[in-house]
């Protein structure tokens, strides 16, 4: 983390304490210094003390840091909750949304993160209707934060005898995990319901009710873990999630508070507004926010989102993509 100013914390009641203590040390060690100019009888006392002030200061300055740099976790963790929606469209919204999260999840693999199923409710006839997945890695919510919001998808779909293109919408948001957060719960809003987890898995998955699901009765979001084989681990990994999407619900409410220019920058992260159309029959990716096409789609959903992520980040000037992203 680089050096901080103390001063910039004195209204930070987290750490204004340590900023008064802060200026005292700093007081201290002034008059120490012009101790030694008007009196150089008193050098060595003042030396002593001078050393005793600077080895205070470093012990304090560590824990300032430590307090502030919860800041640098929560702004940019190492782990995200994909999660994707078939919008409009009916069936070819459901494969496309089930399309979208094989992009993100090959792009996972491509750059060493760690990808997993958390939850994931298919189509009658193909596709998904929802899906959650976890990613873990380096900087990915840095990356990814930008992938929030509806993306279309234009062209012929398979049943289509007439060769008529259909337009067709998913929505994705990228839930950060945050290890630190503003956000509190209150256990009495919460509604904790336990089931039995379906598809195969065995006798465990059969008798033993491990699926949670946990919803939060102010807002009435809701959420539901089924990836883990104890009801326990479930709950934990709901909780996250749900802490999470409180979280978005709280980012993008602030959002939509900020300047007209920013809002006109990067859009509000909300996972309402169209942002990328992927034009089958032109060969044509279209990112709407920052007005920049790239060809060969077979590529790009074979999670080859490399160039579209390094654009995007003209909307974060001070991250620089690594070199690895084509």
């Amino acid at each position: 983390m680089a050096s901080i100013n103390p001063d910039d914390y004195a209204d930070d009641h987290r750490v204004s304490y340590l900023v008064s203590e802060w200026k005292k040390l700093t007081q201290a060690e002034k008059d120490a210094t012009e101790l030694i100019e008007v009196d150089p009888s008193m050098k060595d006392l003042a030396e002593k003390e001078l050393s005793e002030i600077g080895t205070a200061k470093e012990a304090l300055m560590k824990d300032l840091e430590k307090i502030v740099g919860a800041d640098n976790e929560r702004e940019w963790p190492n782990e995200v909750v994909l999660e994707v929606r078939a919008g409009v469209g009916g069936e070819e919204a459901s494969l496309f949304a089930e399309e979208l999260a094989l992009m993100y999840l090959r792009f996972a693999e491509t750059r060493g993160w760690s990808a997993k199923k958390v939850e994931e409710s298919r189509a009658a006839l193909g596709g998904i209707k929802e899906g959650q997945f976890q990613i873990k890695g380096e900087n990915c919510y840095r990356e990814l934060q930008f992938e929030t919001g509806v993306h279309r998808v234009q062209r012929v779909p398979a049943t289509e005898k007439a060769g008529r293109i259909h337009t067709s919408t998913a929505s994705v948001a990228i839930l950060p995990i945050y290890k630190r957060t503003k956000i509190d719960i209150n256990p009495a809003d919460l509604e904790i319901e336990f089931s039995r987890s379906g598809g195969a898995g065995g006798q465990n998955v059969n008798k033993v009710e491990t699926a949670v699901r946990i919803i939060h009765k102010p807002t009435g979001i809701d959420v539901r873990c089924t990836s883990e084989r104890s009801q326990l681990q479930n709950r934990e990994k709901a909780m996250k999630l749900l802490t999470s999407r409180l979280q978005q619900k709280k980012d993008e409410e602030e959002a939509r508070l900020r300047s007209a220019d920013r809002k006109e920058q990067v859009g509000t992260a909300d996972r309402s507004e169209k942002i990328r159309t992927y034009n089958f029959p032109q060969d044509r990716v279209t990112d709407h926010r920052i007005k920049e096409s790239w060809s060969n789609i077979p590529k790009i959903m074979a999670g080859n989102l490399g160039p579209i992520i390094e654009a995007l980040h003209i909307l974060d000037p001070e991250y620089k993509p690594v070199a690895t992203l084509q």
